[in-house]
């Protein structure tokens, strides 16, 4: 079995909730980046080990969080060493609008993979778009690159739309099935 790291950061607990369960979808260990942009230094060891890493932030300002900046920017280190090379990679985000941009961030994720020599997985599902399509339908939002959630702004992390939560467990154990294919 694969060692999976869902690693993420979460300003008011949308994102930790759906990381939770792209977590139990991929049998992963939760990583936790602090209110400071901070990782304990045990969680970079387990994210060297890790066969898979997949990243969680919430979109802000048509970008990820600066706390996760802050991780991506110290993740220097194991690019430099090519700690990460070959692991294979995933990603989500939430923001408060269907849409909200999410798009680059998602886009910075999947650099931020390939840069450090990853192969990324993408959400593999088809979109729900036809009329009698609901916001309860697994991906429902449409995306392809990664998992892309909808955390209406004026509501708890309770309130995150089924569908959303389904894909988001598909999407962990996606992630989970493509690293078991390439585990020795």
């Amino acid at each position: 079995m694969s060692k999976i790291v869902v690693v993420y950061h979460s300003g008011y607990g949308h994102t930790k909730r759906v990381a939770e369960y792209v977590a139990e979808g991929a049998g992963a260990e939760l990583l936790a980046i602090d209110a400071e942009g901070n990782l304990p230094e045990a969680a970079w060891a387990s994210l060297n080990a890790a066969d898979a890493i997949i990243f969680g932030t919430p979109t802000y300002m048509g970008g990820p969080s600066w706390q996760f900046k802050k991780f991506a920017d110290a993740s220097s280190k194991a690019w430099f060493t090519r700690a990460w090379q070959d692991k294979v990679f995933g990603g989500f985000t939430c923001s408060a609008s269907p849409i909200g941009d999410k798009g680059a961030t998602m886009m910075y994720l999947q650099t931020l993979a390939s840069q450090q020599g990853g192969l990324w997985v993408s959400l593999g599902l088809l979109p729900s778009n036809t009329k009698a399509a609901t916001r309860a339908d697994i991906n429902s939002l449409g995306g392809s690159v990664g998992l892309m959630v909808q955390c209406p702004s004026d509501v708890g992390a309770d309130e995150i739309p089924s569908g959303d939560l389904d894909t988001a467990k598909r999407y962990g154990a996606r992630v989970a099935e493509i690293a078991g294919k390439f585990a020795g």
